[in-house]
């Protein structure tokens, strides 16, 4: 069995034709990678991206606040990266970690 038999198509996990358009609608409005825009650098985004992973709840799915134009570099390797482990990369000046989900900040007082 393979890893598309036990995930299903894309379509059968919802990337059928009504994504396909509402993701180039999306990608019209949002042309540029949010990851690389924040670095200062201009690069097209070729993917939208659920934020919070929907994990098959369609209204997460669908919910257009939970999407975010990247680059394929930054949602293949950076965000998957940043799911498995739970939290985000990157601190402020002082070192200390930006994502509240970070173990650093876990019982830190805010």
């Amino acid at each position: 069995m393979t890893v598309r038999d036990r995930r299903g198509s894309s379509a059968e996990r919802g990337y059928g034709s009504r994504w396909q358009k509402a993701r180039a609608l999306f990608l019209v409005e949002h042309p540029l990678c949010c990851r690389c825009h924040e670095r200062g650098v201009v690069e097209p985004a070729t993917v939208v991206d659920h934020i919070e992973p929907h994990k098959g709840d369609q209204k997460l799915f669908w919910d257009r606040g939970n999407w975010q134009p990247l680059c394929k570099p930054h949602h293949d390797q950076d965000k998957q990266a940043e799911e498995r482990r739970g939290y985000r990369a990157g601190s402020d000046v002082d070192g200390r970690p930006l994502d509240p989900n970070h173990p650093w900040r876990r019982g830190a007082p805010t």
